[in-house]
């Protein structure tokens, strides 16, 4: 497997909240981690650094050969324990006060990914056939289309398109949404904050993954993109390549 991690202010934010990290043990697991934290000035990088800390010191210390420890039952335990974590430093700290932040957690055994999602950031998988969105949004517009009250198309333009029903961190509960995939041989996983995947259509990712270049050139160049088509948020991902050569 070969991996980029790319994370950028943008051009008109002036403190980047958004974390993003690629984390491999001795036995080969692997857990690729984004967040992107919310609550302007109330600390939402706050909430996404403490996210990826921990969620990275349980990953790294935990002992996955024991036969009872079912990994779908690991994530949920490891995010609800965080999540208690970061409303409890919220409550505690005025300054961090109503902070928070999205999470995307994929855990990848050889070609096995378990994704864990909370809020509005992305997974995509590209293979030579087809892009798919794995993740579905935890947004108000979301609701809105499942209730019949607008269309697919009007979502993409509505005033409430970036407001989130769901994040890490702002209730003292949290069920995230799984979703578990297979990668095929030279298929590709992007995760992305709303920074990236409001910019750039799955047209124009597709083109530059499929371009031939460096995967961490293809990494660069969607950020470029993205600051090229306005860059009003922080933008970050993960960019997953799946080959059977070494890195």
């Amino acid at each position: 497997m070969r991996f980029t991690v790319e994370s950028d202010v943008g051009r008109k934010r002036i403190i980047n909240e958004d974390r993003a990290a690629f984390l491999e043990r001795p036995d080969n697991l692997k857990l690729a981690l984004l967040a992107d934290g919310m609550g302007g000035h109330n600390a939402g990088d706050v909430a996404s650094e403490m996210a990826i800390e921990e969620m990275t010191n349980y990953f790294l210390n935990t002992d996955f050969k024991e036969d009872s420890l079912d990994k779908r039952q690991w994530m949920e335990e490891t995010i609800s324990t965080i999540n208690k974590k970061i409303y409890d430093h919220s409550l505690k700290h005025e300054n961090c006060q109503g902070m928070g932040t999205t999470l995307i957690a994929v855990l990848i055994d050889n070609n096995q990914c378990l994704i864990a999602h909370i809020g509005d950031s992305r997974v995509y998988y590209f293979t030579s056939k087809s892009v798919d969105l794995i993740t579905r949004d935890h947004s108000y517009v979301n609701i809105l289309i499942d209730s019949g009250e607008i269309s697919e198309e009007e979502a993409q333009n509505h005033p409430q398109k970036n407001f989130i029903v769901k994040a890490l961190g702002t209730e003292p509960t949290i069920e995230p949404d799984f979703y578990e995939l297979t990668l095929q041989q030279y298929s590709y996983l992007l995760i992305c904050s709303d920074g990236l995947s409001n910019k750039i259509s799955t047209d124009e990712m597709a083109a530059i993954i499929t371009y031939p270049m460096s995967i961490h050139e293809k990494g660069k160049k969607l950020v470029q993109l993205a600051n090229d088509s306005g860059g009003e948020d922080n933008i970050s991902l993960i960019l997953l390549m799946m080959t059977e050569e070494e890195v």
